[in-house]
């Protein structure tokens, strides 16, 4: 079996971090999702990895982070996608790779509890030509949408509906043998000229090809939004296994729930958990609250901040008021201004430069 990782887009929803960064490289817990997204197929025992890349400046960066995955035992092998046609035109494109092989694609934003092994067994020993996965969502209609039968077989699929037929969303994670080629190969583009995977899935159903329909109960986010990645960085520090491999002097408070990764120092500082501080990160006179993550080679000095992410080479210092629920980018300074703080909510970009007040 293989595996088909969409790494491709604008990250839109994510700038201006993805004006300079892909979108699945951004960490969650101190980790690029698109790495927890390559160790969740390597924990299935998928050894063959395709990854769907743009034809830009943010592909190449998924090259270079990636590699050829020697790191995870696997070998990837990357597919550049002119424009984001849609996900079934990334099926498409990857033809060759995929060969007649079952596969399961995986979009390299998501983040999903308790990882695919499970799915992937059951996949390979049902008789399933497909397999997707659903879970109950708010606002079903920003995503593709599943409406079943009485005895929960799929009656159909739409896409990003006005008037969602359910709330039953479809996560991203998709498994398939190579009657899939078929059903891509019969669409047409749909009125936003993608070919989209529901309607290939949904040529699948009216075939009469057996169509499992997988309803995820655990939690799962889609990292597309800032609120989204906050939300899963909390939920992944909560999974950590926390370990103390830095220096925490004598006058730190370092609660059992945080990580402290090698070359980090912790001076006269109070730190609750979950949380976790990246590689030669330092933390001198403040406070880092619960669901916070910081990356390597940071410093914080003389500042509060929780309920938030923080990317490398970045300084917090002097600042007067408390961060909170904030994603703050690459090589950013946030320091003290003279005028009278107020509470903040941040989203900062890469090489910013923020003066308070």
């Amino acid at each position: 079996m293989k595996a088909l990782i969409l790494s491709g887009g604008k990250g839109s929803r994510l700038r201006p971090l993805t004006y300079t960064n892909a979108k699945q490289l951004i960490p969650v817990a101190n980790k690029p999702v698109l790495f927890r997204v390559i160790e969740a197929i390597c924990a299935a025992g998928i050894r063959e990895i395709g990854v769907i890349i743009g034809m830009d400046e943010n592909g190449q960066r998924v090259r270079d982070a990636v590699g050829q995955g020697g790191r995870w035992g696997v070998d990837i092998t990357y597919i550049p996608q002119e424009a984001p046609l849609g996900l079934a035109h990334c099926v498409a494109i990857a033809r060759d790779f995929l060969g007649d092989e079952q596969f399961v694609m995986f979009l390299g934003d998501n983040v999903i509890e308790g990882g695919i092994s499970k799915l992937i067994r059951d996949f390979e020993q049902a008789e399933y030509h497909c397999q997707i996965v659903l879970t109950r969502v708010e606002e079903p209609q920003h995503y593709g949408v599943a409406e079943l039968n009485p005895d929960r077989s799929i009656k159909r699929l739409v896409e990003k509906p006005r008037n969602p037929p359910s709330d039953l969303a479809l996560v991203g994670i998709y498994m398939f043998d190579a009657h899939v080629h078929e059903a891509v190969r019969a669409i047409k583009p749909s009125w936003r000229g993608e070919l989209e995977i529901t309607d290939a899935i949904q040529w699948l159903v009216e075939q009469g090809y057996n169509v499992h329909p997988y309803i995820h109960r655990g939690w799962w986010i889609d990292t597309g939004k800032a609120i989204d990645m906050l939300a899963a960085n909390a939920k992944v520090l909560e999974e950590l296994t926390p370990a103390i491999a830095g220096f925490v002097d004598r006058e730190s408070r370092v609660d059992e729930r945080v990580t402290v990764e090698a070359g980090a120092e912790i001076i006269n500082s109070v730190i609750r958990g979950p949380a976790i501080i990246g590689e030669n990160t330092r933390v001198v006179n403040s406070y880092i609250g619960p669901f916070t993550s910081i990356y390597h080679h940071c410093l914080v000095e003389n500042a509060e901040i929780e309920h938030s992410v923080v990317l490398e080479h970045s300084k917090i210092m002097d600042v007067p008021a408390r961060i909170t629920d904030s994603l703050i980018g690459r090589n950013v300074e946030v320091v003290k201004s003279e005028l009278k703080p107020r509470a903040l909510k941040l989203t900062l970009g890469d090489h910013s430069v923020l003066g308070l007040i």
